[in-house]
């Protein structure tokens, strides 16, 4: 990456190394000492900015759910906000974005994420940008749907952690053990709208 950037932009510049490391090894396994070489700073630079390593990796996962958001955005906007396929484009764009991310992925939702969400506080997993985004494209469905009593957020954690679910058995390539001809894309197009179909015929007629 380039070296030549100016003494504000040092942050980025150490957060941008750090994701390079990241991509290149497959793995968050590199010292803050090798970021700040990427960066092309000496090795105590990285702290004007980072408590320590741990505190540089919660900030690529921050750009890695930056970029989550961006590519929900995205979708949603190819759709019509309150149809059934804007829900379920939103749970397969996610599935397309960290299964081509695998180390990123794990980043973005280890112990170490856990802990820092439970610094920020319990509303910090609801508050991430890509999340808001499909809870209101959950919203604007239940809303089509003319539904009164349907807990939007209930539904859109559920339907995450399908995809979510979906996700991980793709990365970790469990699921190609199980089904080997299973496509991951298919099975949450069919899944979410076998959830979707229960949910509506669960609320007919109110």
């Amino acid at each position: 990456m380039s070296k030549n950037y100016h003494h504000g932009d040092l942050r980025n510049a150490l957060i941008i190394a750090a994701a390079e490391l990241i991509e290149e090894a497959g793995c968050p396994d590199f010292t803050i000492s090798d970021a700040a070489k990427r960066a092309g700073v000496s090795a105590a630079a990285p702290y004007r900015h980072f408590r320590d390593r741990d505190d540089l990796l919660n900030a690529v996962a921050q750009l890695c759910f930056i970029g989550l958001a961006d590519s929900a955005l995205q979708t949603r906007e190819q759709h019509d906000l309150g149809s059934r396929e804007c829900v379920i484009a939103l749970g397969l764009a996610y599935i397309k974005y960290v299964s081509e991310r695998p180390a990123f992925y794990q980043l973005m939702w280890n112990e170490r994420q856990a802990i820092a969400a439970a610094t920020a506080g319990d509303t910090e997993a609801i508050n991430q940008p890509g999340f808001t985004i499909f809870l209101q494209a959950v919203q604007a469905w239940c809303d089509r749907q003319h539904f009164v009593d349907v807990d939007a957020l209930d539904l859109a954690v559920k339907m995450w952690a399908l995809a979510h679910g979906l996700a991980v058995l793709n990365i970790n390539g469990k699921l190609s053990l199980f089904l080997p001809e299973a496509n991951v894309y298919d099975m949450l197009r069919s899944s979410a709208s076998t959830f979707l179909d229960g949910v509506e015929r669960s609320h007919q007629g109110q």
